[in-house]
């Protein structure tokens, strides 16, 4: 397949589509776990059957509803899934990486068909083709070609691994030193919010190295102390918010979906009063704004959201997604943390996208 367009992404029978995709959700932990299986045991060939069936029946399921695109995906997992089977290709991490990638973005496909938004940003096309090559390779090339595969969907060299726990950044400070008092409140504060969740550990230090890297890496537009105070002050809010409706779930009522949009407020509110914090009051404010007008609070458009808001709207969903999805290991979460970014062109601000896919570029081979 040269041009993604050329399937249909469109729901014939929503009904139907929604049995697919509960379907999908239900295969792919298993197909996880039992790659990591293979990880151990390379030539169990239980386990390569188990996830023979598994895709198979993926695909067959997929053709039953229609859903071109997702056979497409599919039928070039099961060939090389077959192949390991009958022993004709021996399994590798690198292969396994990549059959793990392709079912990342099925299942990205997937949700983006059932909300009705593009796949093109997804790179479906470089994927079905780097699976066909794969699937026809020879022994010898197979970590070759899904190194390839990697590079080619997300466009980072595959890695073992990725530091979970980079060093602290510190921002150049203004000689003001209640400026140098006031950051140290700020992180006094976003520490007891990381305090809430043993998952958040480490949290603070990591979207304030994200932010000012990207900042830095367009040329510091925004004042980095500023950027700073904001992403340590952008979820002050959500300490005000119960647990039970930040961690929900199932479907938010009304009045808890207003709860949790106006967090950005309290925030922004708090250093509005203080000093010499007027810019990061505006980030703070604006950071769940979206291009498109459909964020929160005010429904801003791309023109009137500023910068380090549109900065930290950005990091501050890398962290969590890369967070929903630590189960999966953290390279894996990584790449799909990177891959969401740069899925949704309308939940954040084209023109920052691309210094933050730079930053990352560079983590990611450094931690090589």
């Amino acid at each position: 397949m040269s041009n993604v367009k050329t399937l249909n992404p469109l729901i014939p029978d929503p009904e139907i589509f929604q049995d697919f995709v509960d379907a999908l959700g239900d295969h792919i932990p298993a197909i996880e776990r039992d790659i990591g299986r293979l990880k151990n045991a390379p030539e169990d060939r239980a386990v390569l059957a188990d996830l023979f069936r598994a895709v198979h029946t993926i695909k067959g399921d997929a053709a039953l509803c229609k859903l071109d695109l997702a056979v497409r995906i599919a039928h070039p997992i099961e060939s090389i899934l077959s192949r390991l089977r009958e022993g004709q290709l021996q399994f590798s991490e690198l292969i396994g990486e990549a059959v793990l990638l392709a079912l990342d973005r099925l299942e990205l496909a997937i949700d983006a068909i059932g909300a009705g938004r593009s796949v093109e940003n997804l790179r479906l096309d470089k994927l079905i083709q780097g699976l066909d090559a794969l699937g026809g390779c020879q022994p010898a090339e197979v970590d070759q070609y899904s190194a390839e595969l990697i590079e080619a969907v997300t466009g980072f060299q595959p890695i073992a691994s990725i530091g979970t726990a980079p060093r602290q950044a510190r921002p150049v400070l203004r000689s003001n030193e209640h400026l140098a008092n006031d950051l140290r409140f700020f992180r006094s504060l976003a520490q007891q919010f990381e305090n809430r969740s043993p998952l958040f550990k480490g949290r603070s230090a990591r979207l304030l190295k994200l932010a000012l890297d990207t900042n830095a890496e367009a040329g510091k537009p925004v004042d980095p102390v500023q950027l700073a105070a904001a992403v340590y002050m952008h979820d002050l809010g959500m300490m005000f918010v119960p647990e039970s409706v930040w961690l929900k779930v199932g479907r938010m009522t009304d009045e808890e979906k207003q709860q949790l949009r106006q967090h950005p407020l309290q925030g922004a509110g708090l250093l509005q009063r203080m000093e010499g914090w007027e810019e990061a009051a505006r980030m703070v404010a604006e950071h769940h704004e979206m291009p498109d007008g459909a964020g929160y609070p005010k429904g801003l458009g791309q023109r009137d959201i500023c910068d380090g808001a549109k900065i930290l709207a950005i990091v501050d969903a890398f962290e969590a997604v890369t967070l929903k999805h630590g189960q999966r290991g953290h390279t894996r979460s990584v790449l799909r943390a990177i891959a969401e970014v740069n899925a949704c062109d309308k939940q954040f601000a084209p023109e920052w996208i691309v210094p933050f896919n730079a930053v990352i570029r560079r983590q990611v081979e450094a931690a090589d």
